[in-house]
């Protein structure tokens, strides 16, 4: 509990309005997924720890017979207890992705996602947290990745992007324009995305290096909720860039692993960072802008888009890939609700890594095949592994036949030939 968490909680009004705004209650109906009733254990806390008639009451039951004068019913209130905290465990870990979308249309303005968060905190400090995340955060710890993969694994493929290519993969590059991190979820899932940022760096003349010492951009400790974690990996990340020199450091095409090292890594370690950080796609825009990527030709079919919660709703990236859309589509159509305001996936925030949660986050992918059909596109186009994973398991599961790509990919399919 923290002064925000007090401060919110005090202004809550009991609207229901975040309910609304989320998926897994749209979906479902069911109104234990309102986003401010998966913090009823935390609500009882801050009302008997931080509100003086909670005080009193405590204080009252401290010090009076309550049962001898008739009472003992009308001060008990609810106490939080460890059955409490395994009963309410599910709600916080599998069906909240912490997208955001309940923050933005709360009136009084508190930030439920954050609530969350410092929820979370609390259920692993009691040892209440779902064994797949648990697993993830200790592969993360272990192997530096919380699919438990090692450089090997990563080497293998490098070998096979520098074939496909005949260019040079850099590793450990002292003093490269940027430091590239990759996520797990796209060296096992989507090897093209790691030959498409070889490509496009090279016709750009971007100098880029990868480190062996730390590839990973997303962060398990602050998926479950560790302090003390989510620092460890981050000072990873911190201690390979101060090594080789860089200046900026690029997240992959993951959302949460972008808020992660950007905008909640400094506070975990305590400190501001000797670089910058960026998303592959506020790189590739960037260089757009300059010139150095230069595009022919343009896809045939009609394409949408999925933005990434992390990215667009909370840093604020919305821009900047539509630009880099007109490069490549000939046809391109915004889901109704986009940006800020777009509709989660269902499968951030740890979801994904908790296999109890599978059935639930197809349910709240049902908002997203709408949006979908909606526009009719032949494609769709995202720039988060996760999303993209989620978004292929979503329609396939909807039997609905429409392709996913990644954005990164598609503008390297599109570079102008460079005559050496």
């Amino acid at each position: 509990m923290d002064a925000p968490v007090a401060s919110f909680f005090s202004s809550c009004v009991h609207c229901g309005l975040c309910a609304t705004a989320c998926p897994f209650y749209v979906e479902t109906g069911d109104p234990k997924y309102t986003p401010i009733h998966k913090l009823e254990p935390m609500r009882i806390l801050w009302e008997q720890e931080f509100t003086f008639w909670g005080k009193l009451k405590g204080t009252l039951r401290e010090k009076l017979p309550l049962e001898k004068i008739g009472l003992d019913k009308l001060l008990a209130g609810k106490q939080v207890t460890d059955d409490m905290l395994a009963e309410w465990e599910p709600l916080l870990y599998d069906s909240c992705t912490m997208c955001g979308r309940c923050s933005m249309v709360c009136p009084v303005g508190n930030d439920i996602q954050y609530m969350i968060r410092k929820a979370r905190e609390g259920q692993v400090a009691s040892g209440h947290a779902p064994e797949g995340l648990i697993a993830a955060s200790v592969r993360a710890v272990n192997t530096g990745s919380p699919m438990g993969l090692k450089w090997k694994t990563l080497d293998v493929q490098i070998k096979h992007v520098e074939q496909a290519t005949g260019l040079e993969v850099p590793i450990d590059k002292q003093g490269a324009d940027y430091l590239v991190l990759l996520s797990s979820m796209e060296i096992i899932n989507f090897p093209e995305y790691l030959e498409a940022i070889t490509k496009i760096f090279h016709h750009a003349g971007v100098t880029w290096t990868l480190s062996q010492q730390c590839f990973e951009a997303t962060n398990a400790g602050i998926q479950i909720g560790s302090k003390d974690i989510a620092a460890t990996l981050v000072q990873r990340v911190v201690d390979a860039a101060e090594q080789l020199g860089v200046k900026k450091v690029i997240s992959p095409e993951c959302g949460h692993a972008y808020t992660a090292i950007r905008w909640e890594g400094p506070n975990a370690i305590k400190r501001a960072y000797p670089f910058e950080v960026f998303h592959i796609i506020e790189v590739l825009d960037q260089l757009r802008a300059e010139g150095r990527i230069k595009t022919e030709g343009k896809e045939d079919d009609r394409l949408s888009m999925h933005d990434p919660c992390n990215l667009a709703r909370k840093s604020g990236v919305i821009q900047q890939q539509r630009n880099l859309m007109d490069l490549v589509a000939e046809e391109f159509v915004d889901l109704k609700e986009h940006g800020k305001m777009q509709w989660c996936c269902g499968a951030g925030g740890g979801v994904s890594s908790n296999e109890r949660a599978e059935e639930l986050k197809l349910a709240a992918f049902k908002k997203k095949k709408a949006q979908i059909e909606e526009v009719e596109p032949d494609r769709m186009v995202t720039m988060c592994a996760t999303c993209r994973t989620q978004l292929e398991e979503g329609l396939e599961e909807y039997t609905m036949d429409i392709p996913v790509v990644g954005l990164t990919e598609l503008i390297a399919d599109h570079l102008v030939e460079r005559k050496e």
